[in-house]
C-alpha cells in the first residue's frame, strides 16, 4: 500500500485501477525494433509470447533509461474506463479492459489489446495527440449510457482523423495545415446554479496559430451517422447516406508569439460593470454599450509573449463553417468518393494503388481573433493548462518549474507553487454528501439544512515526477491535504470531459461510473485514481468534525461487515470466534493513529461475549448427579414455615395447580432447544466493562435467562460456577436477578411439578445476593434495600401468581437469613453464647415482605375463583359471557381502586350467570345451610353430579375469598357491581337507553342537581360532612356517584346513536298466558319512554364529566356553574327527552378564560398523578373504572364543546409532562400540537429554569466555572429563572440536553429566542461533557 506523506491514511486515499502487464506489451509494440512501418504485413498484433521476452532482457539492462518510454508517447483513457490509446509515431495500440484471474487466482480486472496497427496516412505523418471520447446511447432502455468510443486523433499533417474502437476510420478532415497540437473536449454539465450559463459540447482543436472548435451535437450526428454507414456497406458494399454536415469555427489567434497549449472555457456572459469596462478599454470615452451584454466564447492560451493569453469570440459575430461529410468505408465500392469537394479523406489500405492522384482538399481561412489581454512575462513559456469542472479556475506549468493558479472570470494569477520542473497536473471535484451534512446541524453554519443543494470542492492534483511524488492542494488558498510517493516514471491522465451527446434529460437519469483522474505506473504495470474526501475543503474546525463524520460512514460500513457475519445463523461458533479474534488482532498490530477505538472497542466487546457463551454452553453440557429428594421438613424449614403453615401452603399451591391447568400444546424441540449464538450476540451489549441485556420481548428475556439459570433451577449444572462466570464476564447482580425471576416466573408450570427446584431458587438467590454491588453496604434493617425492592416488584407484576407466591416465600427466608447474620455480628457481644435460632431478627424489609406474601395469597385465591367453572351451559348466552376473564397480579388489583376486587369477581359472577341465593349461600357459616345448596338455589343452571362437585367448589372457593376480602366483597358492594355488569349486556340499543333513561330520572338526577349546587355553593370539591348533608352519601362515593353520571350519560348518547338503526321491540306473550292481569311491566315502562334530545343529553355529559374531575382531583376555586351562561345554566336537569334553549354562537370571553384554566388544572392534576405513579408512590382510587380514565385525552375532547383552543390544552399537557420530568411521554405528545413554535418558545423557559436550578442553586465548583464561561445574555437570563416552579428538578442533564434539541428543532431561526437557544444548547453540552 502507499503512504500519504503527512495525512491520515483515512482521510485521502490512491486506490488502484487495475493490475496488468499491458504496458509491457505496448511497448513491444510501439518499440519493437528491425520492423518495417508497413504492419499489416508484419501480422505484430499476434505475435507469441517467445518473443515478447526479447525486449525484457534489453530493459534489464538498461531499466532507468527504458522507464522513460511512457513519457514519450501520446496517452489518452476514456472518462467510462473502457478503452485506452497509447500511441508513438505513426503506431497506435488501443487496449480494452477484461477481468482475468491473477498468479494469486484473485479476479481483477486487466487491460488487453483490442487493436493494434499504423494511422498514417499521408508521408511522415505522426500523431501529435488522440482522445477517447464516449458517446451516449439513443436507446430508450440505455438512455444516459455510454454506447460505443470514438477514438480521435490528431496528426502533425494537420488531418483530425476519427476511429471506432476496432481501428476502422471514420472520417478525416484537413482543418488547416499546421500540425494539431492539442485536442479537447467538453460535454455537458448541469449547471449548478440558475444563473450559470448552460454550456454546450464542443471539440476544439488547437494549431500553432489557430484554434477550431466543433460543435459537439453536429459531432455527435455525423459520428453515429458515419458509423452506421460503415456497419452497412461492410454487411451489403453498396448503400451509401449522405450523413449531415458538420459545424466548426476557426479562429486566426493573433498578436502572440508562441502557443502550445489552450483551454475552451466556454461561454460567458459580462455583467453590466465588466460590459461597460471593456468597452471602454476598447472603444474609449465615447464608446456605446448595448442593453443587453453580448455572450462570448473565452479561450485561454498558454506560450510566450504573452505568457497567457485571454480571447473572446463574441457570439454571432461569424457563421459557423459547413463541412460535408465524406464517408470513409473499407469497401472497394467507395473508393471513388474521394473527391476534393467533399473536404474528407477516407480509410484505406497502404497497399492499394490509387488510380487517380489524390487532391488536397481546400482549406477555409481562419477569423482573425485578436487576444483581449494576458499576463506579460517575456522570460516565462508556458508548457500546459488544465481548466477546472467549474470552469472558473484554470492551472499552468511553465519552464521555470512553477504551477500557477490562475482566475479565468478575472485573468489574475491567483497562486503559485514552486519547485514542480516538468509537473503534469489534473483537477478532482468532489460532491458533499448530504448524509455527512446532517449530522453536522450542531454546528449552525448556513449550510446546515440537509435540505439544501450539494456543496462542491475542488482539488488541485500535482504530479512532480522528477521528486516522485503526487499531492492534493486544496484551491484556492487551500492547504496541501495529501501526498503519495509513486515514483518517478509515471503519467497523470486528466480528461476533464465525460460523455457525449447528453443533455439536460438523459444526463439526470443513470449516473454513469466515470473517473476524474488517473495514475499510469510503467514499472509496477498499474493505474490509480485518487479519493478525495469533501470534509478536506472545509475550515480547519468544520474539517475536522467533517473528517469525523468521514470517519464514523467508514467505520459503520466496516462495522456493519462484522455485524453481518456475527448475525449469519450460518457460520459456526469456532468460525465466529477466530474471525472477530483475527480481526482484533490485526486492528492491534497496526499503528495507533490510524486504528479507530471504537472499533477495537467492538471487536474485543463481541470476543468478550463469544467467550462468555462458549463458558454457559461447557457448564450446560456437564451433567451433574441428581441429589437425593428434599423432605418437606427441609422445605418447610428452608422457607421458615411451621407444619402447620408449610401444610396450608402446600395445599393452596395444590389447589392452585388444578385448578389452573390449562391444555397446551409443547413441541419436542422446544424442550431441548438452545439459545442460538447469533441471538446470544444480539440480546447482549458492552457499556463500560459492563454487560447490560437490550429491550427485548418477554419471550426473549426468558430464553435468555434459561440458557442462565434452567439446568442449575433443575440441579443439574452447578450453580456456583454459573454465578461466578457470570459475574467474571460483567454482569451486573442486578441483571442476573431480572433474568432469573422472569425466567422463574415464566415456567410456572414446570416449578408447580418440582419442589426441589425451591431449593435450587434459594441456593441461587443466596449467591447473587453476597455479590458487590447486590446489596448496598450501609443497608441496615431500618431502611428498604433496592436489591429486595427489584424482587418484590418483579413479583407484584406478575400474573402467575403460584411462581410469585413461591419466590416470595424463598426471597422472604433469604432476607431473614441475611438479617439474621447482620443483627447477629451487631449484637455478638450482648448476647454471647444465646441461642439464636429460635428468634428472627425485625427489619423494615422483612415486614414488606410479610405483607407481599398476604397480597400474593389473597390474588391467587381470587385467581383460583376466576379459573372455577359450574358447568356447561346448553342455554344461549350473551357474548360478554363467552369473553375470557384476564388473569390477575397485585399490580392490577393495587391499580383497580378499592372496587376493584368486587369489580372482578363481579364479571366472574356474570360470566358463570349465577343467581344471588349462590353468593348468599356461600355466606352462611352454619353447617346445615351448607349442605342444601342445590335445593334453595333452583335458578342455577346445574347438570349431574360434575355440576354438583363445581358448584361445592365454587361455594368453598366463594367462602375463602369472602374471609380474605370481608370488606371488599361485602354483600352491597357487590351487588352493585353485578347489577352493573347485567345492565351492560343488553342486545337491544332502543332498550338500553329507555332503561338508561328510567335509571336517570328516577334515581340520577336529583343528586346531581344537588352535588353540583354544593360545588357550586362552596367553590371546590366539598368535603365529606357537606356530601353526606347534601347529597346523602360520602364524598368518595360522591366522586364514585359522578363517573357513573358521565358513564350513564354516555351510554345514552351511544345507544340513541345505534337505536336508529335498530326496530323497536316486539313484546309477545305466550298463547297460554294471555290473559294475564297484573301491573306493567319494567319493559313496557321502559318503551315509554319518549326519545331523548341528543345535545341536551351531551349538554349534562360536559358538566358531569367537569364535576367528576373536580371531586377526582379536589380541585379550589372552582365553581361549575361559572363556566356556562343562563342558558346552559337553565337547561341543567331538566326532562332528558324535552328540548331546551342551549348555549350558541360565541360565548363571553370571561367564560371562555375559566373553562380554560379549568382543563389546565385538570391536565396539571393528572400529570401529577402520573408522575406520582411514575416514582412508586401508590395512591388509592376510588373507582375501579379509574385506570380507564385518560384526562388529558378527557380534557382535550372537553376543549371542542367548550370553545376553548384545543391546541392550547394539548401544549400545556406537554409543558406539564416535561415539568415533571416525564420527558419521554412529552416527546409523545408533542407530535400531537400543532403549534410546535409557541410550545418550543414555552419549553425554552422550562429548559433555562433546569439549568438555572443546575448550575445556581446546586452550587457546585464546577457549576461556577461553567457559569464564568458563559455568555453575559445567557447568564442574564438564567439569573432570572426561577426553579421553584420546576416540580422535578432531578432530571438528568443528557435527557434536558435532547429536549434544547427539540426546542431548536421546532424554532425557526429568524425566531428572536433563537440564539438563545443556542447558548443554551452549547451550555447544556459543557455541562454534559463536565
Amino acid at each position: 500500500m502507499h503512504r500519504e506523506v503527512g495525512q491520515s491514511k483515512l482521510s485521502i486515499s490512491l486506490s488502484v485501477m487495475c493490475l496488468s502487464d499491458f504496458l509491457f506489451i505496448t511497448k513491444i509494440l510501439l518499440f519493437k525494433a528491425g520492423k518495417s512501418s508497413n504492419w499489416e504485413d508484419d501480422g505484430w498484433g499476434a505475435w507469441d509470447e517467445a518473443e515478447t521476452q526479447e525486449p525484457g532482457e534489453e530493459e534489464s539492462s538498461c531499466k532507468t533509461q527504458t522507464n522513460y518510454w511512457l513519457q514519450d508517447c501520446v496517452l489518452s483513457l476514456s472518462p467510462t474506463n473502457d478503452l485506452m490509446v497509447i500511441a508513438r509515431e505513426q503506431k497506435a495500440v488501443f487496449l480494452v479492459p477484461k477481468w482475468k484471474y491473477s498468479d494469486k487466482g484473485k479476479e481483477e480486472m486487466q487491460y488487453a489489446v483490442g487493436w493494434s496497427g499504423s494511422l498514417n496516412v499521408e508521408e511522415g505523418e505522426c500523431v501529435s495527440s488522440a482522445l477517447c471520447i464516449p458517446l451516449a446511447s439513443q436507446k430508450r432502455s440505455s438512455t444516459g449510457r455510454p454506447d460505443w468510443t470514438c477514438i480521435v486523433v490528431g496528426f502533425t499533417s494537420g488531418y483530425v482523423r476519427f476511429y471506432t474502437e476496432n481501428g476502422v476510420l471514420l472520417l478525416a478532415q484537413l482543418l488547416n495545415e499546421d500540425p494539431v497540437l492539442q485536442l479537447k473536449c467538453r460535454t455537458y454539465e448541469i449547471p449548478r446554479h440558475p444563473g450559470v450559463t448552460e454550456q454546450n459540447e464542443e471539440l476544439s482543436i488547437l494549431y500553432p496559430a489557430a484554434i477550431v472548435t466543433i460543435d459537439g451535437f453536429s459531432l455527435f450526428q455525423s459520428l453515429r451517422a458515419c458509423r452506421n454507414q460503415v456497419a452497412r456497406a461492410a454487411a451489403s458494399g453498396n448503400e451509401n447516406v449522405q450523413p449531415p454536415p458538420l459545424a466548426y469555427k476557426k479562429w486566426g489567434l493573433q498578436d502572440v508569439d508562441a502557443i502550445i497549449d489552450h483551454a475552451s472555457v466556454g461561454i460567458m456572459t459580462l455583467s453590466p460593470f465588466d460590459q461597460m469596462k471593456t468597452a471602454s478599454s476598447i472603444g474609449g470615452y465615447n464608446a456605446a454599450i448595448k442593453n443587453s451584454p453580448p455572450a462570448m466564447s473565452q479561450y485561454v492560451t498558454v506560450g510566450s509573449n504573452p505568457f497567457t493569453g485571454f480571447f473572446f469570440a463574441l457570439e454571432g459575430s461569424t457563421q459557423p463553417l459547413l463541412s460535408h461529410v465524406a464517408l470513409a468505408v473499407a469497401s472497394k465500392l467507395t473508393s471513388a468518393l474521394f473527391s476534393a469537394a467533399s473536404g474528407w479523406l477516407g480509410w484505406k489500405s497502404k497497399h492499394e494503388e490509387e488510380p487517380v492522384q489524390k487532391q488536397k482538399p481546400k482549406v477555409e481561412p481562419a477569423t482573425p481573433l485578436a487576444v483581449r489581454f494576458g499576463l506579460p512575462d517575456s522570460r516565462r513559456h508556458g508548457e500546459s493548462i488544465c481548466l477546472s469542472p467549474c470552469n472558473t479556475l484554470a492551472a499552468v506549468t511553465d519552464d521555470f518549474g512553477r504551477v500557477i493558479l490562475l482566475d479565468v472570470t478575472r485573468g489574475l494569477a491567483v497562486r503559485m507553487w514552486k519547485g514542480y520542473r516538468d509537473a503534469q497536473i489534473g483537477w478532482i471535484q468532489t460532491v458533499e454528501d448530504l448524509h455527512e451534512r446532517e449530522t453536522e446541524k450542531m454546528d449552525f453554519s448556513p449550510f446546515g439544512n440537509a435540505q439544501g443543494p450539494s456543496r462542491v470542492a475542488q482539488f488541485l492534483v500535482i504530479y512532480a515526477p522528477r521528486r516522485g511524488i503526487l499531492e492534493v492542494w486544496s484551491t484556492q488558498q487551500g492547504p496541501r491535504v495529501g501526498a503519495f510517493n509513486v515514483g518517478k516514471h509515471c503519467r497523470l491522465l486528466y480528461p476533464g470531459y465525460k460523455i457525449m451527446g447528453l443533455n439536460n434529460v438523459t444526463s439526470q437519469g443513470w449516473q454513469p461510473q466515470t473517473y476524474q483522474i488517473c495514475l499510469v505506473d510503467p514499472v509496477s504495470g498499474s493505474m490509480k485514481t485518487i479519493h478525495v474526501p469533501f470534509h478536506l475543503a472545509l475550515s480547519d474546525k468544520k474539517s475536522e468534525r467533517a473528517k469525523d463524520m468521514h470517519l464514523v460512514k467508514k467505520l459503520s460500513a466496516l462495522l456493519k461487515a462484522l455485524e453481518k457475519i456475527l448475525a449469519s445463523e450460518r457460520v459456526p461458533f469456532s468460525s465466529l470466534a477466530n474471525i472477530t479474534r483475527t480481526l482484533m488482532d490485526t486492528l492491534k498490530n497496526q499503528e495507533l493513529e490510524s486504528v479507530d477505538e471504537g472499533l477495537l472497542q467492538f471487536c474485543s466487546n463481541k470476543l468478550k461475549l463469544l467467550h462468555l457463551y462458549e463458558s454457559v454452553s461447557k457448564l450446560n453440557s456437564l451433567s451433574l448427579q441428581s441429589e437425593t429428594t428434599i423432605s418437606d421438613n427441609d422445605l418447610a424449614k428452608l422457607l421458615r414455615l411451621d407444619e402447620k403453615e408449610f401444610v396450608r401452603f402446600q395445599t393452596l399451591l395444590e389447589n392452585y395447580k388444578q385448578e389452573n391447568t390449562q391444555p397446551t400444546v409443547r413441541f419436542a424441540e422446544d424442550k431441548d432447544s438452545v439459545l442460538s449464538v447469533k441471538m446470544f450476540l444480539e440480546y447482549l451489549e458492552y457499556e463500560k466493562d459492563m454487560i447490560n441485556v437490550k429491550k427485548l420481548e418477554e419471550g426473549e428475556y426468558v430464553a435468555l435467562g434459561s440458557l442462565f439459570f434452567w439446568k442449575c433451577l433443575h440441579g443439574e449444572s452447578s450453580t456456583k460456577e454459573m454465578c461466578h462466570t457470570l459475574e467474571s464476564a460483567g454482569f451486573s447482580p442486578q441483571v442476573l436477578l431480572s433474568l432469573l425471576l422472569t425466567l422463574w416466573l415464566s415456567k410456572e408450570k414446570d416449578i408447580l411439578d418440582k419442589p426441589q427446584s425451591v431449593w435450587c431458587l434459594h441456593t441461587m438467590l443466596s449467591l447473587l445476593s453476597k455479590m458487590k454491588v447486590a446489596i448496598d453496604e450501609s443497608w441496615d434493617s431500618q431502611s428498604i434495600s433496592p436489591w429486595w425492592q427489584q424482587m418484590r416488584t418483579a413479583c407484584i407484576q406478575s400474573e402467575n401468581n403460584g411462581a410469585a407466591l413461591l419466590s416470595a416465600h424463598v426471597g422472604h427466608a433469604v432476607t431473614a437469613q441475611i438479617t439474621d447474620s447482620v443483627a447477629e455480628k451487631k449484637f455478638s457481644q450482648t448476647i454471647v453464647g444465646a441461642d439464636t435460632d429460635s428468634w428472627e431478627a425485625l427489619s423494615l424489609d422483612t415486614e414488606y415482605w410479610k405483607l407481599l406474601l398476604k397480597q400474593l395469597e389473597d390474588c391467587l385465591i381470587l385467581q383460583m375463583l376466576l379459573n372455577s367453572k359450574v358447568s356447561k351451559r346448553t342455554t344461549k348466552v350473551s357474548s360478554l359471557q363467552t369473553e375470557p376473564l384476564c388473569r390477575l397480579s397485585v399490580k392490577k388489583l393495587l391499580e383497580g381502586g378499592k372496587g376493584g376486587i368486587a369489580d372482578t369477581v363481579a364479571k366472574w359472577v356474570f360470566k358463570q350467570d349465577l343467581s344471588f341465593n349462590v353468593l348468599e349461600l356461600a355466606r352462611k357459616k352454619d353447617e346445615e345451610s351448607s349442605e342444601e345448596p342445590v335445593e334453595t338455589d333452583s335458578t342455577v343452571s346445574l347438570g349431574e353430579s360434575e355440576a354438583e362437585t363445581g358448584l361445592e367448589t365454587i361455594l368453598k372457593l366463594l367462602q375463602l375469598a369472602y374471609q380474605q376480602f370481608p370488606c371488599s366483597l361485602e354483600s352491597d358492594v357487590l351487588y352493585a357491581h353485578c347489577c352493573w355488569e347485567y345492565i351492560v349486556i343488553f342486545n337491544s340499543a332502543f332498550l338500553r337507553v329507555c332503561i338508561a333513561l328510567m335509571m336517570w330520572n328516577t334515581f340520577v338526577v336529583k343528586r346531581l342537581s344537588a352535588a353540583t349546587y354544593l360545588m357550586d355553593k362552596v367553590g371546590k370539591a366539598p368535603k365529606d360532612r357537606l356530601c353526606r348533608r347534601d347529597v346523602g352519601m360520602g364524598d368518595t362515593a360522591m366522586t364514585s356517584f359522578l363517573g357513573s353520571c358521565s358513564d350513564l350519560l354516555q351510554i345514552l348518547m351511544e345507544a340513541d346513536i345505534r337505536s336508529d338503526e335498530m326496530h323497536t321491540p316486539i313484546l309477545d306473550t305466550e298463547d297460554a298466558w294471555v290473559s294475564v292481569e297484573g301491573p306493567v311491566s319494567i319493559i313496557e315502562l321502559a318503551l315509554e319512554q319518549k326519545c331523548i334530545h341528543y345535545p341536551l343529553v351531551e349538554h349534562h355529559s360536559i358538566l358531569c364529566a367537569i364535576l367528576y374531575g373536580i371531586m377526582r382531583f379536589s380541585l379550589k376555586s372552582m365553581k361549575p356553574l361559572s363556566l356556562f351562561d343562563s342558558k346552559g345554566k337553565n337547561a341543567f336537569f331538566k326532562d332528558l327527552s324535552s328540548i331546551q334553549l342551549l348555549p350558541s354562537g360565541d360565548m363571553d370571553p370571561n367564560i371562555l378564560s375559566i373553562r380554560q384554566q379549568l382543563l389546565r388544572k385538570i391536565v396539571t392534576a393528572a400529570v401529577h398523578c402520573s408522575s406520582q405513579k411514575a416514582k412508586g408512590i401508590s395512591e388509592e382510587m376510588s373507582l375501579s373504572a379509574e385506570r380507564e380514565k385518560d384526562w388529558p385525552v378527557l380534557a382535550v375532547g372537553l376543549a371542542q364543546p367548550l370553545q376553548v383552543n384545543e391546541d392550547v390544552i394539548r401544549r400545556h399537557y406537554v409543558y406539564e409532562l416535561y415539568n415533571y420530568g416525564l420527558d419521554q411521554r412529552g416527546e409523545e405528545a408533542t407530535l400531537q400540537v400543532h403549534d410546535k413554535e409557541v410550545l418550543a418558545s414555552q419549553l425554552l423557559v422550562l429548559t433555562g429554569q433546569r439549568l438555572a436550578y443546575a448550575l445556581l442553586h446546586t452550587q457546585t465548583k464546577e457549576g461556577m466555572e461553567l457559569l464564568a464561561r458563559l455568555p453575559p445574555t445567557l447568564c442574564t437570563w438564567l439569573k432570572a429563572m426561577d426553579p421553584q416552579d420546576l416540580q422535578n428538578v432531578e432530571v438528568p442533564i443528557a435527557t434536558t440536553a435532547k429536549l434544547v434539541d427539540k426546542v431548536i428543532e421546532n424554532l425557526p431561526e429568524n425566531h428572536g429566542q433563537y440564539s438563545l437557544a443556542l447558548n443554551l444548547m452549547e451550555a447544556v453540552e459543557a455541562i454534559s461533557s463536565s
